[in-house]
């Protein structure tokens, strides 16, 4: 079988990586992949834009492509999905209208009050309706969620510690800060609690979840600075138990799989749950996301131990329910963000890296995000460059072997966490002490 991975990062290096050690599959290609998946034996790059459908039908008939995985939410959004059923070509990948769950944030807070699934309590407005955000801000309790309502590549989110900055936030999102993302806001109340993403798989009528993973978004240890698109992850979550998966997946996923069926909408994809787990137990959903994440793809599928393309030729084909149980490897599995000075705000592109092999000689894995070969050197090219993942017994000795293989890989400026998992760490200490 040949595959067509959709985007350019450390998700599609992961997927192509995974992909290739079915049996079933000859070939992966990259629209337009990274200087990973360039460098990867088995791998071809195509230098297609991942919203360019109509030079990816080029390649997907010159290079006989069985299947299509798209990758990030920019081409779901676009009607990738869409575009490719229409020709007859298997994608793995929602609708655009079932891309919406992740698109307009507003429409994922309608379809949760719709449904009864647990959220945050919101309100959403348009940038013609300033005067009223600002006014509805002055009457919350700081703090503030505000969250664009668009695609923002994982930065249109804010949480303002004063009512004055979230109103400036309403402010920047609607000057065009965010470009079109920000035209129109939700503003949510704060959830307190550990953040966890429950990933599942479905065909529009069965689901599977996988691990749960736990990401860190913000830029500063400790959890602190802007947003990103997540700087590491683990699995599993030792804070989240199989009857919380269980009651994830009959209360939240079921539900929301239900109420687009209502609507119409045949779901086949990756459902992405966001969730916040309060210090009572009680769960409730921040964002749902219609595609594979990023970084927790980067920790989940190491670990996974059933073929990939098997599970995902099953949602295609509407036969998930036939597909045996998910197997998993019985370990844990850390993956640390390495990126470059200044992001997720400006930052120069182009420096060399070296030490990738000795970091992969540890044993662990180095997937790639924001890199290309330029002149037959690997250089940065983006604000993620790479994603270490180590593996091991248990979490502190996966995040130990993540953290030896990162300090063999430098470039200039170069960035990363030192405190991935610090939550579950820091309670398992007090626990044994």
């Amino acid at each position: 079988m040949n595959i067509l991975i959709v985007g350019n990062g450390g998700r599609e290096h992961a997927l192509a990586w995974t992909l290739l050690r079915s049996p079933q599959v000859q070939q992966v290609c990259v629209a337009p992949g990274n200087g990973g998946t360039e460098l990867m034996e088995g791998c071809e790059n195509i230098p297609v834009g991942v919203t360019d459908f109509a030079k990816m039908k080029e390649a997907v008939r010159d290079r006989h492509i069985d299947l299509v995985v798209v990758g990030p939410e920019d081409p779901l959004a676009a009607g990738i999905a869409d575009f490719f059923q229409a020709e007859g070509i298997a994608v793995f990948g929602p609708t655009q209208a079932a891309a919406q769950i992740e698109s307009s944030k507003s429409w994922a807070k309608q379809l949760c009050n719709e449904a009864g699934i647990p959220t945050a309590a919101a309100a959403t407005f348009s940038r013609e309706h300033l005067d009223a955000a600002l006014d509805y801000i002055a009457n919350q309790t700081p703090p503030i969620v505000v969250k664009a309502d668009g695609l923002a590549a994982g930065k249109g989110v804010a949480i303002a510690s004063t009512v004055a900055e979230a109103q400036n936030t309403v402010r920047d999102f609607f000057g065009g800060k965010l470009g079109t993302a920000g035209n129109q806001v939700v503003i949510e109340e704060y959830l307190q609690g550990q953040e966890v993403s429950v990933l599942a798989i479905t065909d529009g009528k069965t689901i599977r979840p996988l691990l749960p993973a736990q990401d860190h978004k913000p830029i500063g240890e400790g959890d602190t600075g802007d947003n990103t698109g997540g700087m590491g992850a683990y699995v599993p979550t030792p804070f989240f138990s199989s009857p919380a998966l269980d009651t994830v997946k009959t209360e939240i996923l079921e539900k929301a799989i239900a109420a687009m069926q209502k609507r119409g909408i045949d779901y086949r994809g990756v459902l992405y749950a966001g969730l916040i787990v309060s210090p009572q137990g009680d769960i409730k959903v921040l964002e749902f996301n219609c595609r594979f994440g990023d970084p927790e793809t980067q920790a989940i599928l190491p670990i996974l131990e059933t073929p990939l393309d098997s599970l995902m030729l099953a949602v295609t084909q509407q036969k998930l329910d036939q597909h045996p149980p998910i197997r998993w490897k019985s370990s844990s599995a850390a993956c640390v963000v390495v990126a470059s000075g200044g992001y997720p705000g400006s930052y120069a592109k182009g420096y060399p890296i070296t030490g990738i092999a000795e970091a992969e000689e540890t044993g662990a894995l180095v997937f790639h995000a924001g890199t290309q070969i330029k002149d037959q050197q690997l250089v940065t090219s983006g604000g993620r460059v790479l994603g270490v993942t180590g593996l091991g017994d248990h979490l502190a000795i996966a995040l130990e072997n993540s953290y030896q293989a990162l300090s063999k890989i430098n470039f200039t400026n170069c960035y990363y966490r030192r405190d991935i998992g610090y939550q579950v760490l820091e309670t398992q200490n007090s626990q044994n002490p």
